[in-house]
């Protein structure tokens, strides 16, 4: 019996349930938990205690972390510094609360679970929301792609499952899924999702762009760069508007769309104010940007950081969705053409643009949305005859086995994490990998902890 689209990815997603790894390790991952563990028992944003736990547990491995986050203040208002924004542990908390009830109810029969908003439950709970969460964004592309971009069931699912496997999205579903960017490919697609329906329906209410609103808030919340993505609400507002030519009705809509979007962001602007002493990011993270996009390039094509040599896939990805906005000049793929391209300029824009110790340009993940578009089209374009559905099939598998390798590789520091080097990195996928695959995978699913042992 053949399986429909979305039956496949919910299959998929068991498949790859296995893998989440429940654990917080990096700086990243600590901010955006510490957020959810103090406002859920705390109820304040000081995260010393929390810092200090996690600090506890690796004094040595966060020696970079303490520097930071430990020893240093917020010059205005003396609190600890937290770099991410809360929108992760938003949407984590109805999965946090629950585990927190269990754990309390589990205590009160006797079990000896601690309460105390870090013991394995909680985290638990907050890596499978991100898992889950990165997949409802996944079904949403998938639907968006149907739906409003016109490709058939199996293109739209060919898609999905490339942009998803062979992507470090999989990486941080999985591996790594204390970071934000599962919750965000969810929150761009959700708005994407949102808009493109508008769009399709040629017909709008003021209630509608309220909505929509607030999914950019959401978005922003999550990963303010994602805030961006306004370019795509923006412009179909904007041709509703010159189509309709009632200002005055578009006005409101567009009034509407900005407030509910600016409600939905407020927390991030407390809680801005609370750490910084004012409305905006902690200037620490302000003065590592340079708006004239220096490293506009170098992001997509450094050898060793760049997001097309981390991804190959990325590339064709980025070259259909190009000539889709060509061919078709739709509003919806142009649109989605300048969100990637102000995510390129904002990402190059950074001081910190390599993304130095990351798997994969993570930065770049929230683009998944708009990048599935080009896939599609690309996909689209092979599904005519036998031999173009066979080329693909076998080059999706091999753009899925690089990105798998490069994860095995960068877990078992087969590679220098900081940077791909060529051709070592390229020799190691068909080399060093398929030699340690066995062993490796053995280990991950019987004791990972010892696996971080035995890695070199």
């Amino acid at each position: 019996m053949r399986l429909s689209g979305r039956k496949t990815l919910v299959l998929a997603f068991i498949l790859t349930l296995p893998l989440v790894t429940p654990r917080i390790r990096g700086a990243d991952e600590i901010e955006y938990f510490s957020y959810l563990r103090s406002l859920a028992l705390d109820h304040d944003v000081e995260f010393g205690n929390e810092y200090l736990h996690f600090h506890s547990l690796d004094p040595q491995g966060l020696a970079g972390f303490k520097a930071t986050f430990l020893d240093l203040r917020e010059p205005q208002t003396g609190a600890h510094i937290n770099f991410a924004p809360l929108g992760a542990g938003l949407l984590w908390s109805p999965f946090y609360l629950a585990a927190h009830l269990g754990v309390l109810l589990a205590t009160a029969a006797g079990k000896s679970v601690a309460a105390d908003g870090f013991s394995p439950p909680y985290v638990a709970a907050a890596c499978y929301a991100s898992a889950l969460y990165g997949f409802l964004g996944l079904l949403l592309v998938h639907d968006a792609l149907g739906r409003f971009g016109r490709f058939s069931s199996a293109t739209a699912t060919f898609a999905v499952l490339a942009v998803w496997l062979g992507t470090p999205l999989l990486y941080y579903m999985t591996i790594a899924p204390a970071f934000s960017h599962a919750c965000s490919v969810f929150a761009v697609a959700l708005l994407v999702w949102l808009t493109l329906r508008l769009l399709d329906r040629g017909r709008s209410t003021p209630g509608d762009w309220a909505t929509v609103g607030a999914a950019l808030g959401l978005a922003g919340l999550v990963r303010e760069q994602d805030a961006l993505f306004v370019v795509v609400p923006a412009g179909v507002l904007l041709a509703e508007a010159l189509r309709s030519r009632d200002w005055p009705l578009a006005l409101r809509k567009g009034l509407l769309f900005a407030l509910c979007a600016a409600l939905v962001f407020l927390p991030q602007l407390l809680a801005y104010r609370a750490l910084n002493g004012t409305f905006s990011p902690s200037r620490m993270v302000a003065r590592k940007l340079s708006y004239a996009s220096p490293h506009f390039f170098l992001v997509l094509f450094d050898p060793g950081h760049g997001l097309f040599a981390w991804t190959p896939l990325l590339l064709f990805a980025t070259a259909g969705l190009l000539a889709l906005a060509a061919r078709r000049r739709d509003l919806a793929s142009v649109l989605l053409g300048l969100a990637f391209l102000l995510q390129v300029w904002i990402n190059g824009s950074l001081d910190s643009w390599t993304q130095a110790g990351a798997f994969g340009s993570r930065r770049f993940i929230s683009v998944t949305p708009a990048l599935a578009w080009g896939l599609a089209f690309l996909v689209k374009g092979t599904r005519a005859h036998r031999l173009g559905r066979l080329g693909t099939v076998v080059a999706l598998v091999l753009f899925g086995w690089w990105n798998v390798s490069l994860m095995v590789q960068f877990g078992l520091k087969l590679m220098d994490r900081q940077r791909l080097e060529w051709p070592k990195v390229a020799v190691n996928q068909f080399t060093e990998v398929p030699r340690r695959l066995g062993r490796t995978a053995s280990l991950f699913f019987s004791d990972r902890e010892r696996l971080l042992k035995e890695t070199p």
